[in-house]
């Protein structure tokens, strides 16, 4: 029996979500302190157009939430359940980081 409860595609595309270096270093980001588009931008030194872009498809697919401050968009990292698995992913790369760094299948 799968633990899986859905397609398999849908965990594909979690994953493929994740390995963007632009949608990873904002979720690294947001793990610090929730922030609009335009700190990101600043924050990250990215246009901020890419910052906007990257941010849309991150909301719709529920790594991120936002909420209004005005006329402000603020964007906040889902804690329930991107933090843990950003957190997982850290001690992971603790631990394996040295094979991850030198997989061939990986870097292909």
């Amino acid at each position: 029996m799968s633990v899986l409860s859905y397609d398999q595609s849908a965990l594909v595309l979690f994953f493929k979500g994740l390995a963007n270096e632009t949608r990873l270093q904002i979720l690294e980001s947001l793990s610090q302190q929730s922030m609009t588009v335009s700190e990101m931008s600043t924050s990250l030194g990215f246009e901020q157009s890419r910052v906007s872009h990257n941010l849309s498809c991150l909301e719709f697919c529920g790594f991120v939430t936002s909420r209004r401050d005005g006329k402000k968009k603020i964007y906040t990292l889902n804690g329930e359940t991107v933090a843990p698995l950003l957190a997982i992913a850290d001690g992971h790369i603790k631990q394996h980081g040295r094979n991850l760094l030198q997989c061939k299948v990986l870097k292909r």
